[in-house]
């Protein structure tokens, strides 16, 4: 692949990244622009077809990457075997991309428990079961990054996003990542939250369409375009290089300013 600017090595020249949810938006952009910066990229995804895709897409352009489809990571068992599959095949692994989410929205007295449980355990548990399965490897590598998915809406609510239970679930993200960072610093092992604002992926392309939803959305950017998987992917590269060793228990907000005002 083409070297980065920062060095003809590339950034992240030497790591190895699990990176979750690789089939599409954020996840496949971050594992076509880690394996650019160097790394080895161990995916995963539900979607097979779109995993399998992301692969080829990487390995075409001479990075490096496996992955593990379909994979269900509410599945403790599977969300192990991600972890096994980087040890296996590239003897370990400092990077732990908390990337993959699935949330169900809808309006308090018409959000069912079922929807609730699933927005929790695809926003919440999937990351509990990917950490505690790499835990003790992580701690062992003598500096490492979890790098986890929060969202603007751990913070803040939107009026036309019905989202009580992604709220809930990325408030408890946010939570979670500054727990791993007090417990993961004597080992060097550093935890960090990205929280993105409105970005143009798969799950939220449709309800862009519908001026409803997408002129108020516009309305809370202070940059004048919402964000793309990239930006991101690019921010995520930062917080697993070296360049961020310095840096733990933060939530970075890729928002287009959103949060700023």
């Amino acid at each position: 692949m083409s070297s980065s600017s920062n060095g003809p090595a590339g950034r992240l020249a030497g790591k190895t990244a699990v990176i979750t949810g690789t089939a599409s938006g954020q996840g496949r952009a971050a594992a076509v622009l880690f394996a650019r910066e160097g790394a080895r990229v161990v995916g995963c995804d539900i979607n097979p077809e779109g995993a399998a895709e992301t692969v080829e897409m990487v390995t075409r352009a001479g990075g490096e990457m496996v992955s593990l489809h379909p994979c269900d990571l509410t599945d403790p068992g599977q969300a192990a075997a991600v972890v096994q599959l980087a040890i296996s095949t590239f003897g370990g692994f400092e990077v732990l991309y908390n990337n993959a989410g699935m949330a169900r929205m809808a309006a308090i007295g018409e959000m069912t428990w079922k929807d609730f449980s699933f927005t929790i355990d695809h926003e919440v548990n999937l990351i509990f079961h990917l950490v505690s399965a790499a835990w003790s490897h992580l701690i062992g590598r003598g500096g490492a990054s979890i790098i986890n998915t929060g969202s603007v809406s751990g913070s803040r609510v939107y009026k036309v996003l019905p989202g009580l239970a992604h709220s809930a679930a990325k408030g408890a993200v946010l939570s979670m990542t500054r727990q791993m960072a007090m417990e993961g610093g004597p080992h060097n092992l550093r935890a960090n939250t990205l929280s993105p604002g409105l970005v143009e992926v798969p799950a939220t392309s449709e309800a862009m369409k519908a001026a409803w939803f997408r002129e108020p959305m516009l309305a809370k950017l202070m940059l004048p375009r919402w964000g793309q998987p990239e930006d991101v992917a690019a921010a995520a590269v930062f917080l697993a290089s070296d360049e961020s060793s310095w840096i733990t228990g933060i939530d970075l907000k890729v928002d287009g300013g959103t949060t700023a005002w």
